[in-house]
């Protein structure tokens, strides 16, 4: 199996990009922000992949790093949802905005992308918030999510709930919820007061 290729850029496509190594040139199927991060042609480019092994065809998929990697194959587990539509999501949300959309269980961020209805959307968020530590993804992304949300006072809302033994993926659900509501420049004693809300039974 391929895991990752270094090479010379030859040819950029809208769905894919050929990456010439040793003179033999690698078709490499990506996400449109990959795609958007290439140098120009000639120049070294080197991306980690993932191959798919099918009776007709063998297909590489390149990422520009683990953790969009680690969405993929985490993608590619919920039912429905192939390689072509796994790359869809990954063009319309970053590996953090996708995080924060799972544990928000925000389906509507989900069908941004090309070929995701609300019902294959609800399947996405419903699998994949528990299988999230399965993405290569740094401990702290989670609490910077939260932040992207709604400033430091999001991220330290996450924190506050947690040290009170709440679940981080409950309580990063709950502040992104409360965040929202109560827009970017909510205090944390109003943040925390909110997610409360959320989680009581």
């Amino acid at each position: 199996m391929i895991a990752s290729l270094s090479g010379i850029v030859e040819q950029i496509a809208p769905d894919s990009v050929v990456v010439d190594v040793g003179g033999v040139g690698y078709l490499v199927f990506a996400a449109s922000r990959t795609l958007a991060r290439l140098p120009a042609r000639g120049e070294p480019v080197r991306l980690l992949i993932e191959t798919h092994v099918r009776e007709d065809h063998i297909h590489l998929y390149g990422f520009a790093d683990e953790g969009e990697r680690g969405w993929f194959r985490l993608l590619t587990t919920v039912q429905g949802v192939g390689a072509k539509t796994a790359l869809a999501v990954l063009s319309a949300l970053t590996p953090d905005a996708l995080t924060a959309a799972v544990m928000a269980q925000d389906k509507v961020a989900i069908t941004e992308a090309d070929g995701v209805g609300r019902k294959l959307a609800q399947r996405i968020v419903m699998e994949l918030r528990d299988k999230l530590g399965a993405v290569a993804l740094a401990p702290t992304k989670l609490a910077d999510a939260a932040a992207a949300e709604g400033g430091t006072a999001a991220g330290d809302a996450v924190s506050a709930l947690v040290n009170l033994g709440y679940p981080r993926t409950d309580a990063f659900a709950a502040v992104s919820v409360a965040a929202r509501a109560l827009g970017t420049e909510a205090r944390l004693d109003a943040l925390v007061k909110a997610s409360l809300k959320e989680l009581a039974p």
